[in-house]
């Protein structure tokens, strides 16, 4: 048997390569970045070790004995597990592997905002003292705006909680108002959430009806003072109306972790932006987490070459 790693995003891949051998597969590493990247390196695996690539139907057609799809993380938007459920592949992921990490570099992006810190720390580089800009932002009192509400968004209201805000509004029409009650939000429609909020924080999974739901519309029912926070998915967010907004005004800040293009593409409108804290879809990324990530994606496939049920499957 053969398991294959899609990407190469990890310095080391010992945690894995333990755990796949001991079910008594080879472990190789590629670095593919496209389907026909993909189609000949993983045509004759058993089982596939998926981070960012983008598995598609093509792909799936092409493979030949894979057994197990195991997604390195919560979300599996760069699969098409319609085929996959077609042809008997079992899809994984790991759902519940990161909402600390991710909850605490959503607040770190949030205060990045409010206080401009990102901003300050280029110019003072270039010798400059005194900045006159925009005052920063006040936590307390405000309203947080949650789209989604799972085990992250969760996470993250838990956190905020003790800054003193005076609201939390979400929006998630999966979740019962109940169970939003008893984690200290309130439930609302997702314009409600966009106007009422001072903050809005991005948590829901791509799909048809959430894909691009960050537009020139929704955009402009939020606050012109208000802050966005994306480390949900950059599909969620137009690129274009959302830098339109940042620069019109309709909209002050923003904090975006993930993106449409990654890498970050050099004509990307947010790099001429100073209202804008990027970074390198890492929300996930502390040591305990990432060794968490490894450990269960690698079990995925293990049980699944062993002939076990899989602990997280997604079809």
């Amino acid at each position: 048997m053969k398991v294959v790693v899609s990407d190469k995003r990890h310095e080391t891949y010992e945690t894995e390569r333990s755990i796949i051998e001991a079910a008594g597969a080879e472990f190789l590493v590629a670095d593919c970045r496209t389907p026909e990247d993909l189609i000949p390196v993983c045509r004759d695996a058993d089982g596939i070790l998926l981070d960012m690539a983008p598995l598609n139907r093509d792909v799936v057609k092409s493979l030949e004995k894979c057994k197990v799809i195991s997604r390195y993380g919560v979300g599996y938007d760069n699969v098409d597990v319609a085929a996959c459920t077609e042809k008997g592949i079992l899809v994984t992921n790991v759902p519940d592997y990161c909402a600390d990490d991710v909850s605490e570099h959503a607040l770190a992006l949030l205060f990045s905002c409010l206080r401009q810190t990102s901003f300050r720390d280029r110019l003072i580089r270039q010798g400059r003292w005194n900045i006159r800009s925009s005052a920063g932002v006040r936590l307390a009192g405000k309203t947080l705006g949650v789209l989604g509400f799972g085990r992250i968004a969760r996470s993250l209201v838990k956190k905020a909680s003790g800054f003193g805000l005076s609201k939390v509004l979400v929006y998630d029409p999966y979740v019962s108002a109940e169970t939003i009650e008893g984690a200290g939000g309130v439930k609302a429609e997702l314009e409600a959430v966009l106007g009422g909020s001072d903050f809005v924080s991005l948590h829901m999974p791509v799909t048809d009806e959430t894909r691009g739901m960050i537009n020139r519309r929704t955009l402009s029912v939020m606050k012109p003072s208000s802050i966005l926070i994306n480390t949900g998915r950059g599909a969620l967010v137009n690129d274009g109306d959302l830098a339109a907004a940042l620069k019109g005004g309709s909209v002050a800040y923003a904090g975006l972790d993930t993106h449409n293009s990654e890498p970050l593409p050099a004509d990307s409108p947010y790099l001429k932006l100073d209202n804008v804290v990027l970074t390198d879809h890492t929300a996930y990324n502390t040591a305990e987490s990432v060794t968490e990530l490894k450990t269960k994606a690698a079990r995925n496939v293990a049980r699944a070459l062993r002939g076990e049920a899989p602990v997280y499957p997604v079809n």
